[in-house]
This record gives structure tokens, sequence and C-alpha cells, in this order.
């Protein structure tokens, strides 16, 4: 009987283990579908102070403990209720512009509470790439500024073409001495092996609706009238952008600019491309005593397959590859 009661209530024991671990398990998927359906996650963290505690470090260093204790009772005294905001967002731009998936999130975040006395800082660094997602890149910026808050652009490296299309949304823009800017002009190649495929006997066919349905071909025989509505087609991008340049930096010569050259930041002043010489670093210390400077990032998760991709990417780069 002893026995019979031990084994009912190890057997008691353990479905109440299991059902534990059941219901374990059903919360942490829950919790787990639940962040699968969100796209990603915004941040914000206090970049002023950040950069205060750069310069509280070197004076622990350098102060004797007189001078250190007044800083610190002064520092004390410093509040940031009643400072303006300054927001700074951060657009590393590729050839696609995904990153404007993220840009959107972190305009529309920041537009939900900036007032005009705030300010919103875009450390742009950009070479350029496609136009339809520069485009909407540009259009994101175009919403802070049609909202009456004042942005500024900061190139430290490079803004040029699709780059420059948003840098140029800008109420300022602001690069340091050797970054490049500019290469206002549109650019497209596309190979063609038809001549190789025909060297081998090789057909191919093509079938469209619509006359210029398709004005190239990779593997088909291309005609002069397709090239011609090719270039047309180019040309009447860039006359979109010039006319976007314009629009934005009135005072600027578009014509002398739109070339598809690319100057550094000092000729780019010269030529109205720029409104100042500076970097971001210095524009950001010169406003930790007037804003509270608040850092805006919003990541999206990445799948796995990008996560490795990013790993092995940062190895190669550790290893010099």
């Amino acid at each position: 009987m002893d026995f019979l009661n031990e084994y009912g209530l190890f057997l008691a024991k353990t479905l109440t283990l299991v059902i534990a671990i059941i219901v374990l398990l059903v919360v942490v998927a829950a919790l787990s579908m639940k962040k699968q359906r969100q796209k990603g996650e915004l941040t914000v963290s206090d970049l002023g102070q950040r950069l205060k505690s750069f310069g509280h470090r070197l004076e622990a260093e350098v102060l004797d403990k007189k001078a250190l204790k007044a800083r610190e009772k002064a520092a004390k005294k410093e509040k940031d209720d009643g400072k303006a905001n300054l927001f700074v967002l951060d657009f590393q731009g590729s050839m696609d512009a995904h990153e404007v998936e993220a840009l959107r999130e972190e305009v529309t975040a920041v537009l939900a509470v900036a007032k005009p006395q705030d300010e919103v800082l875009l450390r742009l660094e950009s070479p350029g790439g496609v136009v339809h997602g520069y485009g909407l890149a540009a259009s994101q910026l175009a919403r802070v500024r049609d909202a009456g808050v004042p942005l500024t652009i900061a190139v430290d490296k490079v803004a040029a073409s699709g780059g420059y299309m948003m840098a140029c949304v800008g109420d300022r823009i602001m690069a340091a001495p050797f970054a490049m800017l500019g290469s206002i002009g549109v650019i497209a190649g596309i190979p063609n092996l038809h001549k190789v495929l025909k060297k081998h006997d090789i057909d191919y066919e093509q079938h469209t609706a619509g006359k210029f349905k398709r004005t190239l071909s990779m593997l088909g025989e291309n005609t002069e009238e397709g090239r011609e509505k090719f270039v047309a087609d180019l040309n009447v991008i860039h006359g979109h952008f010039r006319r976007h340049v314009g629009q934005y930096r009135p005072a600027l010569d578009v014509d002398a600019v739109a070339t598809g050259e690319v100057w550094l930041g000092v000729d780019a002043l010269e030529k109205g491309l720029i409104d100042e010489i500076a970097t971001s670093d210095a524009y950001l210390t010169g406003k930790l005593g007037s804003h509270r400077i608040l850092s805006v990032k919003y990541q999206l998760k990445r799948k796995l397959g990008e996560k490795f991709g990013l790993a092995f990417r940062s190895a190669l780069a550790r290893l010099g590859v």
C-alpha cells in the first residue's frame, strides 16, 4: 500500500513537471511569434551625455581634486530641462538603398514628438545607387522640412549621386574638407551577349506587348531605336534630378554642377553645393550646451542568413582580406 502511495505521488510530481514545461514552451513560442511579427526595434540613446562622459573621464585624470570637485558640482547644476532637442539620425547608404526602410521609421518617430525649436541632424554617407530607392529616401527627409523642423545634413565622407539627392533636401549642408559631393547625373549599362549566342547558333526569342516594354536586351539583338529610347529615359531621369536639386537649393547654378562630376568639400562650398565646411563631430560638440542630443535608430531584424553574412564579412575585414 505504501508503495502505491509513493508511486502515485511520484506520478503526480512527474505530471506536474511535464505540464509546467509544456506551459513554459507555449509561453516562449508565443513570445517568439510576437517578436517575429515585429519588423524592427526603435532605440533612443542620450548621445549628449555620452559625449560629455568622454570629457569627464579625461578631467578625472588631468584635474586636481579641488578643480575636479568644483567641476562635478557645476556639472550637477547643468540640466537638460527646457532645452531644444537635436535628433541625430544616421544613413549609411548602399546601392539598393534598403536603409530607407529604417529611415522612414526614424523620421516618423521623430516627427511624432519634434517641435519647431528642435532640430534633426542626419549624418549621411552614400555614393548613391538606384533612383527609386534614393528618391524615396529624399522624400522621407522632405517630410522633416515640410513639418517645419530644421534639417541639417552632415557629410563626413561622401554624398554623391543619390546621396546628394538626399543631402540637398537639408536646410543646411555641411561637409568635411575632403568629403566627396555631387555626381548629379544618371548612369546605366547592360551587357549584350547576342553575338556570343549567334556564334554558337543559339537563338533567343523575346516578345513584348508595348513598343518600348524593353528597350535594350542582354541576349537579343539591340536596335538603334531601342538605344535612343534608353538614352532618352536616362535624360528624363536626369531632368527630374536637376529640378529636384534646384527646388531645394534655388541659389545653386544647377547647369554648372549637373555634369556628373564630383567635388571635394572645399570645392563643393565654392560651387554652392554645401553651406559650410565642418565635421559632424564638431557640430555635435558645439550643440552640447544648447541642445539635448538624442540618437534615434530603428534596427531592422535580420534573418539568420544575413547574420552569418555580416559575421563572415566582419571576419574577413579583421583579417585584412
